[in-house]
């Protein structure tokens, strides 16, 4: 069973960077698509971003392309979102979820939720103006 725990969440300015991390076990971590979601209050769960199982193809929804940055670490069962200018509508509680496929056309590029399995507790994310 593969359990994923996200760290790195709080509260940070407007205009600031912030870096998660999620921490996955088990040993097929390297051939999972992993993504990262977030849900404001009041609104649905989101796509931010997804990476495939050798970080050659990533996947970024509009609202994050050119300030989020998700990378992965395979050697440390890791998979990181890197978040810079950082907005007030950003805030929410953030993600990270994989995928039994290797890369992310098995996964609907990360736009279908019902594709990531395993999904971890989430961290708290809080930008103020």
């Amino acid at each position: 069973q593969v359990q994923l725990v996200e760290s790195g969440g709080g509260l940070v300015q407007a205009g600031g960077s912030q870096r998660l991390s999620c921490a996955v076990s088990g040993r097929t971590f390297s051939s999972f698509v992993m993504g990262w979601f977030r849900q404001a209050p009041g609104k649905e769960r989101e796509f931010v971003a997804a990476i495939d199982w050798i970080a050659t193809s990533i996947e970024y929804a509009d609202s994050v392309k050119g300030r989020f940055t998700i990378s992965r670490d395979n050697a440390k069962n890791t998979v990181y979102l890197q978040m810079n200018s950082l907005k007030p509508e950003d805030t929410a509680v953030y993600y990270c979820a994989a995928c039994r496929s290797a890369l992310l056309g098995g996964c609907s590029y990360g736009r279908n939720m019902a594709a990531f399995s395993s999904w971890g507790q989430g961290t708290q994310v809080t930008v103020s103006s």
